[in-house]
């Protein structure tokens, strides 16, 4: 009688050997730190960054996209405030601080949770109305957005401007009646083309975000042109929309 020892259908456990290497499990399991062992090149660093930062961004955006797109746009404020006076001629030590707290307020209070509702409705809207999404369904939403939403929010703006300057009422009503008319004309020069990509491209959360930008770059291009014609600082400027205004009230968009 075999003891168990020396059993018949024991058979021994295989060594590992260069003929005989582990398992692709094992090799997983041994190797899964292998990353962390060496440093990251700069060139993946800079491929990490954008897309880390993005990421970490729209997982902002879906736990709280109000209050992140109100935060967004006041930096945007901000920075396109700073980059004016900049082409203005002011040092970083001769800027007017007050100025650059009321865009930050304007974009924090005023444009980005307007921005956000309206978006949303905008959709609703068209959906229910269209009854569905289809290829030319960006033209009558570029054409509500310009004639409606536009006058409404520079409007908005003057309002909120005014009270945090602390202008009276008729000065105020003033500054409406002089500057919606041309608001709407000035916007045709830009805002129609860049909304055909906002309607028909962009999705709905990131919108903002890409009309952010496009402000950015076209503020920066109307402050270009007029440091390079020589304007004084407190002589009147092209305001985003193209439309010349006093230094003070810049409107946005």
């Amino acid at each position: 009688m075999n003891s168990p020892l020396t059993s018949s259908d024991t058979s021994p456990i295989p060594p590992i050997t260069l003929n005989n290497p582990p398992t692709p499990s094992i090799q997983s399991l041994l190797s899964v730190d292998l990353g962390i062992t060496r440093e990251w090149s700069p060139k993946e660093i800079a491929a990490r960054i954008p897309l880390d930062n993005w990421r970490s961004y729209t997982n902002v955006l879906d736990m709280a996209p109000l209050q992140t797109k109100a935060v967004t746009l006041a930096t945007v404020y901000t920075i396109g405030d700073i980059l004016v006076q900049n082409k203005e001629g002011r040092d970083m030590g001769e800027l007017d601080r007050w100025r650059i707290l009321w865009s930050l307020l304007a974009g924090l209070i005023g444009h980005g949770p307007m921005s956000h509702v309206w978006y949303h409705v905008s959709k609703d809207f068209f959906d229910r109305v269209l009854g569905g999404v289809h290829w030319w369904d960006f033209i009558p939403k570029v054409i509500v957005d310009q004639t409606v939403f536009g006058p409404i929010l520079n409007i908005s703006y003057i309002i909120l401007l005014g009270i945090m300057q602390l202008q009276s009422p008729s000065q105020i009503r003033s500054n409406m009646k002089r500057t919606t008319i041309p608001l709407i004309v000035s916007r045709l020069k830009l805002w129609p083309f860049v909304h055909c990509i906002t309607y028909g491209v962009i999705p709905l959360e990131n919108r903002l975000l890409w009309v952010d930008a496009v402000e950015i770059v076209w503020v920066t291009i109307l402050a270009s042109q007029a440091a390079g014609a020589g304007e004084e600082k407190k002589s009147p400027q092209e305001n985003m929309n193209g439309e010349r205004v006093p230094q003070e009230e810049t409107i946005k968009r």
